[in-house]
């Protein structure tokens, strides 16, 4: 996957040195910080520039002695490095077609502002300050700009009940936040569908996902966690990711009978 940042080779070269020395091999480094072992190999490949904690954890486990932080300091520079989110973001923007599961929140890309600023100002730890927060969500409203796009693309969200009748905000939010979902599920290219609470098990209880065609028609996915996200791009795992999709899209209700329950909740707020 390449979102367009290229990294480093000689950074590169110098990480696959030091991990090659110490025996480690590309799933093991992955493994010690958070990347896959495609990701590590683009990094040494220099396809992409490290980021997160790469540099930092991995002078540590391949016995650097600061060999890479010093080196990346003078490639990256010391605030060069983006979270995986940010990546995911410029993939958003150009992508021809977007599939999301959610389990807990309402999808980012389908947040009204009042509910975006809900969302970010229950985040207790770390608390943000106002200004990050209004940063962030002018930042979150921005990415609806994906329904007016054009070449329209096709966008299909997979939503569990639960997202839809927790109060973030308190119910005149959650309300706003309702209509606002059946307004952009009338858009051609957009079909939205509910999970209902009434079906104990699915594709899906490994947790949301969210999964892109880009304007080349790659594939990729994108999981986030406690921690911060991550794209899946190797097989098998990025079909069973698909694949799963899928068999969720079968179980949820239609769009039009989704559409109805969404109207309920609303209706009872």
């Amino acid at each position: 996957m390449h979102s367009g940042e290229r990294g480093s080779e000689s950074f590169g070269a110098l990480l696959r040195f030091y991990r090659e020395r110490a025996g480690i091999t590309l799933e093991a480094l992955g493994a010690h910080v958070q990347y896959s072992k495609s990701q590590v190999a683009m990094v040494e490949r220099g396809e992409r520039p490290p980021k997160g904690k790469l540099v930092e954890i991995a002078d540590q486990v391949l016995g650097a002695q600061g060999a890479l932080t010093l080196l990346a300091e003078k490639e990256f520079g010391t605030n060069g490095l983006r979270p995986w989110t940010e990546d995911y973001l410029a993939e958003e923007k150009k992508a021809s077609a977007l599939h999301v599961y959610q389990s807990h929140v309402i999808p980012g890309s389908l947040q009204t502002e009042a509910y975006a600023r809900a969302v970010y100002t229950c985040n207790c730890y770390p608390t943000l300050d106002d200004d990050e927060v209004e940063k962030r969500v002018v930042d979150r409203v921005g990415r609806q700009r994906l329904f007016q796009r054009k070449p329209a693309p096709n966008v299909s969200y997979v939503l569990e009940e639960s997202t839809l009748t927790r109060p973030i905000g308190g119910p005149p939010v959650l309300k706003e936040q309702l209509h606002h979902i059946l307004g952009i599920g009338r858009l051609r290219h957009v079909e939205i569908q509910v999970m209902p609470h009434a079906r104990h098990v699915h594709a899906g209880l490994n947790g949301s996902m969210i999964l892109l065609e880009t304007a080349e028609r790659r594939q990729l996915a994108y999981v986030e966690g406690p921690s911060g996200g991550y794209f899946v791009c190797e097989q098998p795992y990025l079909g069973d990711l698909f694949g799963k999709y899928g068999i969720l899209r079968a179980q949820a209700l239609n769009p039009e009978e989704s559409a109805k329950l969404i109207e309920q909740v609303a209706q009872g707020l």
